[in-house]
C-alpha cells in the first residue's frame, strides 16, 4: 500500500502546488496590508472622500489624493499628524476664496477660509472692531465668493466745551444824576457752563453729536448800572437846566400899571406881588393849585414865539386859573405883542 504522501504527491503536480504556496502567500500579506490600513475621512468643502491608505500622516495622505493647501486655505488638524489605525481620521477643509472689501479708503482682495462676514473681517487686514458697521451683508451671512463688502469705521470720543454766559445788566434809577447818565455800580461778571457731548465719526466724518454732560462750572453775576433820571433841557443859548416836570399851558401877560394891578405907583403896594417879592422880569403868577408859589420855573415859547426864560411862581390874579400862566414884563407894548401864547413851563429843582 502506498502512503498518503505518496499518494498527495502522484495527485498533484509540482507546477499546481507552486500555485497553491503563491495564493496562500497572497491572501496572508493581503490579511496583513487589511490589518495595517488606516481609514481617512477628508471633508473638503461640500465633498467628502473616503479612503484607506498606508500612509503616516496627514500630509502625505492629501498628497496622495491630490489635495495641495494653500496658506489661505483651512485644515482642522495639523498637517503633520499622525494618522490612527484604530480610530477614524477626520480632516475637514475649507478652501480660501477671495472676498472685495473697500475700507480705509481703498479696495482690498481678501482671501479667507472664514464661514461668516463677521470672522472674515476680524483680523488683517481689516480688523474689524466692535463698532464698525458692514455693508454688503449681515455680519453673521455666510462667505461667498467674490462677495463685495465695505466697512465703515465708526468712532467715538467725548468733546468738552465751554460756553459762555453772559451776565445780566440790571439797570436801576438814580434820582440824583441826569437824564443820559450811568455809572457802573457792579461789573459783573461772565458765567461758564461746561458742556460734554459724545461725538461718533463714520470713516472720520462727524455723524451724532450728542449731549452727556452739563455742569454749571462759573455762576455769572450781574452787572448793575445806575442811570439818571433827572430830565435836562438845554435852551436855546446853550444852557442846561435839570426839570422835574414840564406843563404845556397858556400865557398871557401884564405890567405892574394900574390898568392890570388897580394900584397906582403911590399905592403901598404897587409892584408887590401876592408873596410879597417885587415885581420884575421872570416873576409871573400861577394858580397855587396847579404851581406851588415859590416854584421856580423855565418857560418855553412853542413854534415861533420866543422863550420867556427863567421865571418863580410868586403871584396870583382873579384871572389866573387852572392851565394859565400870567408873565411880568415892562411895558404894555410888550404886553399887547405877546396876548395869548403856547407855552410850555418846566418845573426846575430847587
Amino acid at each position: 500500500m502506498l502512503s498518503l504522501a505518496k499518494r498527495i504527491k502522484r495527485c498533484i503536480s509540482l507546477k499546481t502546488l507552486s500555485v497553491i504556496v503563491t495564493a496562500v502567500v497572497i491572501v496572508l500579506m493581503l490579511g496583513m496590508v487589511s490589518h495595517f490600513q488606516k481609514e481617512v475621512v477628508i471633508n473638503l468643502d461640500e465633498k467628502q472622500i473616503v479612503v484607506r491608505t498606508m500612509k503616516s500622516t496627514v500630509k502625505e495622505v492629501l498628497i496622495q489624493n491630490g489635495i495641495r493647501l494653500s496658506e489661505y486655505d483651512y485644515i482642522s488638524v495639523p498637517i503633520d499628524t499622525k494618522l490612527q489605525s484604530k480610530e477614524n481620521n477626520i480632516i475637514n477643509i475649507r478652501s480660501a476664496v477671495p472676498v472685495y472689501v473697500f475700507v480705509d479708503g481703498r479696495e482690498i482682495e481678501l482671501m479667507t477660509s472664514k464661514e461668516t462676514v463677521k470672522e472674515a473681517l476680524k483680523d488683517e487686514p481689516v480688523n474689524l472692531s466692535k463698532s464698525d458697521k458692514i455693508q454688503g451683508a449681515d455680519p453673521d451671512d455666510k462667505i461667498v465668493k467674490g462677495m463685495k463688502l465695505k466697512v465703515v469705521r465708526v468712532t467715538r470720543e467725548f468733546v468738552s466745551q465751554n460756553e459762555i454766559i453772559p451776565c445780566q445788566v440790571v439797570r436801576k434809577d438814580n434820582d440824583s444824576m441826569d437824564m443820559g447818565q450811568s455809572k457802573v455800580v457792579k461789573q459783573g461778571k461772565d458765567g461758564v457752563r461746561e458742556k460734554v457731548y459724545m461725538v461718533e465719526y463714520e470713516d472720520g466724518k462727524e455723524v451724532k453729536r450728542l449731549l452727556v454732560g452739563n455742569k454749571l462750572v462759573v455762576t455769572p453775576e450781574d452787572r448793575i448800572v445806575e442811570y439818571g433820571t433827572i430830565p435836562i433841557y438845554t435852551t436855546s443859548r446853550g444852557e442846561n437846566f435839570r426839570y422835574k416836570k414840564v406843563l404845556e399851558m397858556k400865557a398871557t401877560a401884564y405890567t405892574a400899571s394900574y390898568e392890570d394891578t388897580g394900584k397906582t405907583p403911590d399905592h403901598p403896594y404897587f409892584g408887590i406881588t401876592y408873596t410879597g417879592m417885587k415885581v420884575r422880569k421872570g416873576v409871573v403868577a400861577v394858580d397855587p393849585k396847579v404851581i406851588p408859589l415859590g416854584t421856580k420855573l423855565y418857560v418855553e415859547g412853542i413854534g415861533n414865539v420866543p422863550d420867556y426864560g427863567y421865571a418863580i411862581a410868586a403871584d396870583i390874579g382873579s384871572a389866573v386859573k387852572g392851565n394859565i400862566i400870567d408873565l411880568y414884563m415892562e411895558d404894555r407894548k410888550a404886553v399887547e405883542r405877546w396876548g395869548v401864547q403856547k407855552v410850555k413851563v418846566y418845573i426846575l429843582y430847587d
